[in-house]
């Protein structure tokens, strides 16, 4: 039966990647890359494979594929199971580190509203720069120890500042330079490649099979994937980040893992990020 399934993923809905050929995995020279069209095709298929589901409830996963799950979901969002960690990460970011200063001294407009901006393109640095890294280097550079990057304290403050940016657009900017075009194309080739003992990408999921299932799950569409980050999953019982989110998806598939926080992992966050911008910002989220 899991063989068929997965023979089923990988060759049932193979127009997809056809219809999103502005997405496809390939090598091309910096002046070629352009994420404004590739963003444009991207949407536009989802529009169009799923044109019952609002746009903006993309940004839902799962829950906007199934019309019983929805239900059930509006339900438990009267009583979220992050809550717990939304209250834990608003106390955290109000507390003072040793030298007195706060997460706020290190963010734009005091850390307030800001998740729809993040990842971005430290020109600079030369790389992506996910919310994740930006608030261990703050910790750092205030003389703290930093946190995981899957799950707990960072998850908690992930989650707060999310919350403080529902209903926000995402708004993710390509500056022009041929490092940040270089890291976007990176992203989404990564995105498209095959890896992994199952040689599944993460497209094949994911942009070929949203709505369908997989063992138990609903598999989610890719627009939006990433706007109601950090999640609660029931899988893990508790909560997780962006980070969390890939390395499991790379078990999953039986790919190696990399590293949390890997310009890999941060290019393809940049990527899914961008495409989905305009989308609103729902996180925290709970998924099954």
């Amino acid at each position: 039966m899991m063989k068929a399934r997965s023979a089923l993923l990988l060759g049932s809905l193979s127009a997809a990647l056809v219809a999103v050929a502005l997405t496809s995995p390939r090598v091309i020279a910096a002046d070629k890359v352009d994420p404004v069209a590739d963003a444009k095709a991207f949407q536009n298929f989802f529009f169009q494979k799923f044109p019952t589901v609002k746009h903006e409830d993309f940004v839902n996963g799962p829950y906007s594929m199934n019309e019983d799950m929805k239900r059930q979901w509006r339900e438990k969002e009267e009583f979220p199971p992050y809550e717990f960690a939304l209250d834990a990460g608003k106390e955290m970011f109000a507390t003072p580190f040793k030298n007195g200063k706060t997460y706020a001294d290190c963010f734009p407009n005091g850390g307030i509203g800001i998740r729809q901006n993040y990842p971005y393109f430290d020109e600079k640095e030369g790389k992506v720069v996910t919310l994740e890294l930006a608030l261990n280097r703050c910790r750092e550079a205030n003389g703290e120890a930093p946190y995981s990057y899957v799950k707990d304290e960072m998850a908690s403050l992930t989650a707060y500042m999310a919350f403080t940016s529902r209903g926000k657009p995402m708004d993710i900017k390509i500056p022009d330079d041929p490092r940040a075009l270089a890291a976007f194309e990176n992203g989404k080739r990564y995105f498209y490649t095959r890896r992994g003992q199952m040689n599944f990408s993460c497209a094949s999921c994911h942009v070929q099979s949203p709505g369908e299932r997989i063992r138990a799950e609903i598999l989610a569409p890719a627009l939006g994937i990433l706007n109601a980050m950090p999640i609660y999953r029931s899988e893990w019982s508790g909560m997780g980040t962006t980070s969390r989110r890939f390395v499991t998806c790379n078990s999953q598939t039986r790919a190696v893992p990399l590293e949390p926080q890997a310009d890999e992992y941060r290019d393809v966050e940049y990527f899914l990020s961008y495409v989905a911008n305009g989308l609103p910002i729902s996180g925290p989220g709970a998924r099954p």
